[in-house]
């Protein structure tokens, strides 16, 4: 069931992630604290309680900070890329230390484009982090088959993973471009 509710969460964020804020930030603090927990082994008990705290920190943290809510939103995302860059390059043998500054150092980065480029930054960083939570979590439902999306043993399956998000994050990011430039309804 914890692979569906990634896949769900991942996609949600891939295709819809930057229409409302509120499931942006959600939805990105969810999947940083999950790839984080899992990427440091915890249990599946563990990664959904330390998602869940995620979340909400991250919610919390941009509605408190309003005028800082893109940099969070993109930092939030772009520490689920970092993440997901992470478990592509170093699979299953990675340093803790150096997952944690590769993570924080992505974050930091995709937060200060989003702040910088608006919308456009924002919707890149939910689109790509989308696709590499959903991936992962294909990567749980199926492991002997899709295992490889969440993280690659060879060279092969690293490429073939990372050709996937790619394809899939343009994707979301092609529906949210879309989505956004739709004119807006006023409420019934």
């Amino acid at each position: 069931m914890t692979g569906v509710g990634l896949a769900v969460v991942g996609l949600l964020l891939c295709f819809v992630g930057l229409r409302s804020i509120h499931l942006a930030l959600l939805a990105c603090g969810f999947a940083l604290g999950w790839l984080v927990a899992e990427g440091l082994g915890a249990s599946v008990a563990v990664a959904a309680i330390v998602a869940a705290c995620a979340a909400v920190v991250g919610w919390v943290l941009a509605r408190v900070v309003f005028r800082a809510a893109l940099f969070v939103v993109g930092g939030l995302a772009g520490g689920v890329i970092g993440a997901k860059l992470f478990g592509l390059l170093e699979g299953d043998d990675g340093n803790v230390l150096l997952a944690v500054i590769f993570v924080v150092a992505v974050a930091v980065l995709t937060g200060l484009a989003a702040q910088r480029y608006h919308e456009t930054a924002a919707i890149w960083a939910c689109a790509f982090g989308g696709a590499g939570l959903a991936l992962s979590g294909l990567g749980r439902i199926w492991p002997n088959t899709l295992g490889f999306l969440r993280t690659p043993d060879t060279t092969a399956e690293a490429v073939l993973s990372a050709a996937a998000w790619l394809v899939l994050g343009a994707l979301g990011w092609t529906v949210q471009r879309r989505l956004v430039q739709q004119p807006r309804q006023a409420p019934v």
